[in-house]
């Protein structure tokens, strides 16, 4: 039997830093690993243990400040606190204005909308994100939305990690130009 691997010929970017929420960011990553995508997964240090919200722990493949936007097809924003503080980070706020600019995959769950709002990139962009941060969303020029998953032409969002389902897939149809239904 053989399992088909759409994403072989992509690579993905992720952010991680301490208190991000575990299952919004391995949950995706173990699903584009699984449809044969490359996933790289950056931290203010490269290969060091950052600690999820609950524990689970994640090593950095690489270093924010090393990345090479190019040579990634999208950005995935786990949730969690860690957004709170990378969205301080000048190149996390440059690397996502890149993947934005060019109509590349920018994918956030939760809390980890905070990071494109710090961008400044989702001026009239349909989202949604967690509740706590529907202010903070519309405040920044985003229209919000209450469902499970939102895909704005390259954008993708959805609330919580009861969502993720919606959301991978959400990723897969930007991805994959697939039509999205949503």
């Amino acid at each position: 039997m053989s399992i088909e691997k759409p994403l072989v010929d992509k690579k993905l970017l992720m952010f991680v830093d301490d208190i991000y929420e575990d299952l919004e960011l391995w949950y995706p990553k173990l699903r584009m690993l699984e449809a044969g995508a490359t996933v790289v997964v950056a931290g203010p240090e490269s290969g060091v243990k950052y600690q999820g919200k609950h524990g689970y722990p994640c090593v950095s493949d690489a270093r924010i400040d090393s990345i090479v936007a190019q040579e990634f097809e999208g950005l995935i924003i786990p949730g969690g606190f860690s957004p709170d503080k990378l969205r301080r980070d000048p190149r996390v706020k440059e690397l996502t204005r890149y993947f934005a600019e060019n109509d590349k995959l920018v994918a956030a769950i939760c809390h980890g909308g905070w990071i494109p709002i710090s961008a400044g990139v989702y001026r009239g962009v349909r989202v949604t994100g967690s509740p706590g941060i529907k202010d903070d969303l519309i405040n920044a020029g985003a229209v919000w939305e209450d469902a499970a998953v939102v895909v704005d032409n390259h954008f993708v969002s959805s609330r919580k990690p009861d969502d993720l389902p919606a959301f991978c897939e959400g990723i897969l149809q930007v991805l994959l130009r697939w039509e999205v239904p949503y």
